[in-house]
């Protein structure tokens, strides 16, 4: 396999090819004219033919030049394109969250994308609520559970407390909602197959509902709280979540008790990371969980 031209070589050609003059080509090229000289004659000896016509008046380029001009042209426009989309992907911050967050999260990084253009945020979603950084290329992550103990770099957002939410015409509707015993005569919405989010919380505040039906499952907790704002029926809600809904009124909580899991969401980094733009951004969402988080 032959090998291939150096890559100087390859530039100083398609610059010398552009103006067809030594001297110009050595000027643009910040290098002396016989620099630009040997540099052609050694890629022409390497390729095996002339790539230029040495005339009294000038320079002009051989058929095989012409064919050759193109082809470099677009190897150096690929390289440049490289450049500039992985320059500008080594500058967005990749972050990386539970659906479950997202009721959260996702106007804090609005807010901050207004404050801070200038570092931009790429979000990626996900139903899974753990992070590996060695098998995934991202700079953080938000992370619901027990407190990670593998090694991260470790802030904690806020605890997981349950309490039941609904919309404000469920309070007082033809079957008002007011003491427990009221829940059984609304659906139930409950944002995990298994309720356990609603059989915590209920088996805390001491109630046992008789009826066993009028429930509706759904995959994401997000999908529960927006059913439960159309007046659809309660949900079980994360107080922590919820705080945007509650103050502009989309959601209100029947029931003042909020049951703690023992969960809490967390943002993590790994090890090493020393972004200082990243570093900002997480201790301005720890900020922004301390500051909004419902008291």
């Amino acid at each position: 396999m032959k090998r291939l031209p150096p890559l100087p070589a390859l530039h100083t050609f398609l610059v010398t090819a552009q103006c067809c003059n030594f001297t110009r080509a050595a000027q643009l090229l910040h290098i002396t004219q016989g620099a630009v000289s040997r540099q052609i004659a050694g890629l022409e000896d390497h390729l095996g033919y002339a790539l230029f016509l040495r005339q009294a008046r000038g320079l002009s380029l051989t058929r095989e030049g012409h064919d050759w001009l193109p082809r470099v042209q677009q190897v150096f426009a690929l390289i440049e394109e490289g450049v500039q989309q992985v320059g500008a992907r080594s500058t967005t911050l990749q972050l990386k969250a539970p659906t479950c967050v997202m009721r959260w999260l996702l106007p804090r990084l609005m807010e901050w994308q207004a404050l801070r253009p200038d570092v931009p945020v790429e979000l990626t979603t996900t139903v899974q609520h753990g992070m590996d950084f060695r098998r995934e290329m991202f700079d953080a992550a938000v992370v619901y559970g027990a407190a990670p103990n593998h090694g991260l770099h470790t802030l904690k957002l806020f605890d997981e407390q349950l309490t039941p939410v609904c919309a404000p015409q469920l309070l007082a509707g033809p079957l008002p909602l007011q003491q427990l015993a009221d829940l059984e005569h609304h659906m139930l919405l409950h944002p995990t197959r298994d309720q356990r989010d609603w059989n915590t919380w209920l088996a805390a505040a001491g109630a046992h509902l008789s009826r066993q039906g009028k429930v509706q499952h759904f995959e994401t907790l997000d999908m529960a709280m927006s059913m439960a704002s159309q007046g659809t029926g309660v949900a079980i809600g994360d107080w922590s979540l919820i705080g945007d809904d509650l103050s502009c009124g989309r959601l209100v909580t029947p029931f003042p008790l909020k049951v703690a899991t023992g969960q809490a969401y967390y943002l993590v980094r790994p090890q090493g990371s020393t972004s200082t733009a990243l570093l900002e951004l997480l201790d301005w969402l720890c900020e922004q969980s301390q500051a909004r988080t419902p008291q």
